[in-house]
């Protein structure tokens, strides 16, 4: 039985995958406010629905009445994290690692409040401390507290050496980097808990270790679970890649359909996870059978993309999709490409697939052609040599081109 209500809801929304001593957090938690964090690396523009589940702990936490600390990685990037991967990542420059922070830090805003109350969200980036550390001096001090026995048994150092695959001494220290963080969080922010995926066990448990051999505190930590979909393949990768969070990374529309085209075995739990639809109303969701589950899959739409881009840009694309699939308009919100046709030519139906990013490659147009799953106003056309006319656009100079029946884009002149 939880008595914290940040523990409740973690515990009802199945975000636990493993905690170091969950009663004594959940008592810790109801008796006083706290601080948590969570690392997040630069190494892309954007962070994508994999870290959704992270950012969405930090939320529940700060509407719990606690403080969460979100810890920028622009200090850990320049190493590299080896958790998970079969090959050290490419190094990436500062700047490019700077720009990747700036652009990453406007998701955040959308999800928690930020500023000098005491339960006000803070950002910090680890190369404030990380930068400055001298190596003689960061081994005597903090070196001297891990074991190399325990590194080589940590999961992402035994997997590659499992495989035979190289693993830099940069990479190596990354846990060792990683550990010290928290140590630094303590220290600056009284911070007692880090969160982070089951990936992340190993190197949080090696701060809990640091943390409390040189502050002699008692820090917890908790990792959520691996998110993977029904079908087995990971959270937030698809056929036409990743499920960015930034919007000039993926549109509104993209974002609303990846949710809206959930797998009916996902949908109560990913109600859960990424929602704050309420547990009793999911509890009533989850009796729904048959063709009613895809009202269950267009609340989770709305809901997911209300949170990340706005309950304007949310009702534009569930309007956008009611016009597309039920009225079969052309939705608004539908990502709009250009063609340029002279006064006697048209566009191959190949190049306009190619052109509207609905097939990745030519190859790809003509096996959806020859399928039957290319439609040019909602019709269906087999013929791989099929030419776009000016006649096909209407009096607006749009027409809807399609890869099946889920996936729509315009064209227009």
């Amino acid at each position: 039985m939880t008595v914290s209500k940040f523990i409740k809801v973690l515990v009802e929304r199945e975000f636990i995958h493993q905690a170091t001593d969950l009663n004594g957090l959940d008592k810790l938690c109801h008796s006083q406010s706290i601080a948590a964090y969570i690392g997040f690396d630069c190494t892309a523009d954007s962070l994508h629905v994999g870290s959704l589940t992270q950012i969405m702990m930090l939320r529940h936490l700060q509407k719990t009445g606690h403080k969460p600390i979100v810890l920028m990685g622009g200090g850990t990037t320049k190493v590299g994290d080896p958790s998970g991967k079969d090959s050290a990542r490419p190094l990436l420059t500062i700047n490019d690692i700077n720009l990747n922070m700036e652009s990453i830090k406007s998701i955040f805003e959308k999800y928690l409040v930020f500023g000098k109350n005491p339960n006000d969200a803070v950002m910090v980036d680890n190369s404030i401390w990380l930068d400055k550390l001298e190596l003689i001096s960061f081994l005597r001090d903090y070196g001297k507290h891990f074991s190399i026995n325990r590194l080589l048994s940590m999961e992402s150092v035994k997997q590659r050496l499992e495989r035979e695959q190289p693993l830099s001494f940069l990479e190596f220290n990354y846990a060792i980097l990683q550990a010290y963080d928290f140590l630094e969080l303590n220290r600056k922010y009284n911070c007692l808990l880090q969160m982070g995926g089951s990936d992340q066990w190993g190197n949080i448990v090696s701060g809990i270790d640091l943390t409390r051999r040189i502050q002699s505190k008692e820090v917890f930590g908790l990792t959520s679970p691996l998110i993977t979909t029904a079908s087995g393949s990971k959270m937030g990768k698809t056929a036409s890649g990743a499920i960015w969070l930034n919007e000039d990374r993926l549109s509104t529309w993209d974002f609303w359909q990846f949710w809206r085209n959930t797998e009916d075995k996902d949908v109560i739990r990913f109600l859960k996870l990424f929602t704050e639809v309420p547990i009793s109303q999911i509890q009533e969701i989850q009796k729904l059978k048959g063709a009613q589950i895809n009202d269950a899959k267009i609340l989770l739409a709305n809901e997911v993309t209300k949170l990340c881009h706005g309950t304007e840009a949310a009702i534009k694309a569930y309007n956008s999709a009611k016009d597309t699939f039920e009225k079969g308009k052309l939705g608004l919100d539908l990502p709009k490409f250009k063609a340029v046709l002279s006064k006697n030519e048209g566009i191959s139906l190949i190049e306009a697939l190619c052109k509207t990013e609905l097939c990745k490659s030519k190859g790809e147009a003509r096996r959806l052609i020859n399928g039957g799953g290319a439609r040019i106003n909602n019709q269906s056309f087999r013929d791989e040599n099929h030419i776009i006319q000016k006649s096909d656009f209407d009096e607006s100079g749009t027409l809807k081109i399609s890869s099946g029946k889920k996936n729509h884009a315009v064209l227009y002149i």
